[in-house]
């Protein structure tokens, strides 16, 4: 399941971020790469491990945990790893997959890009999501999310003019499988509908029942 998020990031948290990113210094994204990757990797990328970095990647998770259709959708475990990457005229990312493992044994199930600043301030970058039969183009209003399954592969575009600010991280779900996640989220989706029109029924009930108990069997704590 791919899918959009609007507004994660409020304006002032988006201005604050990148009044901070304006004067920040960033390095070869090549660093975290993995070894096929570098071949295809053009980007910059802030400096990790700094207390201005941790800063950052902090507030970035905050906003995702307070955002109910992230939680709903994507159940997250841990939001293990991010970057905060930097798109200058000719960088792009060809053709990549995430990499399975991250971290201190992490895995990565769900990946998602946070769009840093306007789509009018640069041209290109587009994030393309290849499927079995088309690609899929996303360039997002700033403060927007795009989620997708980290088995996907996918590209940036090079960006032609001006300069793309994203963070992109990863997610180890309690929910291992995607299609058991957009389920759970289907389901979910059809309760809370349910009570908005008619407040706690049997139907409202049977269906918790049964997001709970699928809960039980795929759940990995």
């Amino acid at each position: 399941m791919i899918f959009a998020i609007a507004d994660v990031l409020s304006s002032e948290e988006l201005t604050d971020i990148n009044s901070i990113l304006s004067k920040a210094e960033f390095v070869d994204g090549k660093l975290t790469a993995g070894w096929h990757a570098k071949l295809v990797k053009n980007n910059k990328q802030l400096k990790g491990g700094t207390s201005q970095t941790k800063d950052l990647q902090g507030k970035i998770k905050a906003a995702l945990n307070r955002n109910a259709l992230f939680q709903t959708a994507v159940r997250p475990k841990a939001i293990h790893s991010m970057l905060l990457s930097r798109y200058d005229e000719g960088m792009s990312y060809d053709h990549h997959v995430d990499n399975a493992i991250m971290g201190n044994c992490y895995r990565s199930d769900v990946s998602f890009t946070l769009f840093l600043n306007s789509p009018e301030e640069y041209q290109g970058g587009e994030l393309i999501t290849e499927g079995v039969q088309d690609e899929k183009s996303f360039k997002l209003d700033a403060g927007s999310a795009l989620i997708y399954p980290s088995t996907t592969i996918h590209r940036v575009s090079t960006v032609t003019k001006g300069t793309r600010l994203v963070a992109v991280g990863w997610v180890q779900s309690f929910i291992r499988d995607a299609g058991d996640r957009e389920l759970l989220f289907d389901l979910d989706t059809v309760r809370r509908s349910i009570f908005a029109k008619e407040g706690k029924t049997v139907e409202f009930d049977l269906i918790s029942k049964t997001i709970a108990n699928l809960l039980r069997k795929w759940a990995e704590c």
